[in-house]
């Protein structure tokens, strides 16, 4: 078990690591290529739009194939589309690049959480989301602290072919590291996905509108970050990876301790309906402190109250993973949540584009920073409103 949720973690980690160079090597590619931030915000709505569309098949792909194979195929093809990054000369390349990369990275999150579901006891399901949930900001803390360094010693074409290339270093571990694996209790690992029940069940509905109005804080934050530091900061390729690490570090920190707050909670007396939306109002809250980094000289003071977002946003999810977990089926989880992600995947599009036609216009990042800070006292709303009171789901 313990071997699995590594395995897990690192695919998980090096989802992030893959997604996030672009991002880091913006003020070199931009130079050489001479794009507009209009150019960039296309390059992140593509990879946006590809993901969206993936993941309304990604669950049927999991619960068709099972976790180990599908997780299998999707790590083969985001590695080596990462690696081809290194191969564009146009911004009609990157895009084929960013589109294949989200293609297979889409399946990872469904996958990593129809494993959880499956295969991890109810007692020790809720942490192992939390530590998977954390993944993320592990790669996006080591990623600005390495990669740009790296690209201004070997060239940006190397930083691509590194990071694409450590994909199939982790296929070996999964291969040999899962093979034994089996299903807890009578859950079947494979079976057909039955749509109308599916979107039909206001549970369905209920995570795909609280990803809906979330996950575009983390991309915003993901794709923009670097750009925001370079603009209103003026710092340069080589020093802004610092800031960015003290953002996803504290976001990692926020995965960790969610993932030990709902049980907590429950300890105490709590329901599971009080519990989890106690959770959620915590983090809600937390996260109002992040537009205030638009009011600040320091640069890090604005990567603390960035971060407090982060560390908010990261915890919201990792309930509303757990969430999901505990009101869904297992053998609807993959699906639920890969809807879900469409649906995160849409509204992150949707903010990055918003970003481009703002910064484009002299809007800056107000109407940006003005969102994230709503998003999850309205998700939060959402949710109570479709289901009054959550209950734990049957297997």
């Amino acid at each position: 078990m313990t071997l699995l949720v590594a395995l897990l973690f690192l695919g998980n980690a090096l989802n992030y690591v893959d997604r996030q160079v672009l991002a880091l090597l913006k003020p070199t590619l931009e130079a050489e290529f001479n794009w507009s931030d209009a150019d960039y915000a296309h390059l992140g709505s593509s990879f946006q739009v590809a993901a969206a569309g993936a993941l309304l098949f990604v669950g049927w792909f999991v619960d068709r194939l099972g976790v180990r194979i599908a997780y299998a195929v999707a790590v083969t093809a985001w590695s080596m589309a990462g690696m081809a990054h290194a191969l564009a000369a146009t911004v009609q390349q990157f895009v084929s690049a960013r589109i294949v990369l989200a293609v297979g990275e889409s399946v990872s999150t469904p996958a990593g959480l129809k494993a959880a579901a499956i295969y991890l006891p109810a007692t020790r399901r809720n942490f192992a989301i939390g530590l998977i949930n954390t993944a993320p900001n592990i790669g996006a803390i080591l990623t600005p602290i390495l990669i740009p360094p790296f690209a201004l010693a070997f060239g940006w074409k190397a930083a691509f072919l590194v990071t694409g290339g450590l994909g199939f270093l982790w296929l070996i571990g999964w291969i040999f590291g899962t093979g034994r694996l089996q299903p807890l209790g009578n859950v079947p690992e494979r079976a057909p996905v039955q749509w109308r029940i599916l979107l039909r069940d206001r549970r369905t509905w209920t995570v795909i509108g609280a990803k809906g109005l979330t996950d575009c804080v983390w991309w915003f934050v993901l794709f923009w970050m670097p750009d925001f530091f370079n603009r209103q900061f003026g710092m340069g390729q080589g020093a802004l990876g610092w800031p960015i690490a003290v953002i996803f570090g504290l976001a990692a920190l926020g995965a960790i301790t969610s993932g030990g707050l709902y049980p907590v909670l429950l300890s105490r007396g709590s329901t599971v309906d009080g519990a989890r939306k106690m959770s959620m109002l915590f983090y809600a809250l937390v996260v109002l402190a992040m537009p205030l980094a638009l009011l600040t000289a320091n640069p890090w003071l604005a990567a603390v109250l960035i971060g407090l977002g982060l560390f908010a946003h990261q915890g919201f999810s990792t309930n509303i993973f757990g969430m999901t977990t505990d009101i869904v089926p297992a053998v609807r989880v993959a699906s639920v949540v890969a809807l879900g992600a469409v649906a995160g995947n849409l509204s992150g599009t949707g903010i990055i584009e918003l970003a481009g036609w703002s910064l484009g216009n002299g809007y800056g990042y107000v109407p940006m920073f003005a969102i994230c800070g709503l998003a999850y006292l309205a998700a939060l709303a959402f949710i109570h409103l479709m289901i009054p009171r959550l209950e734990l789901a049957n297997l």
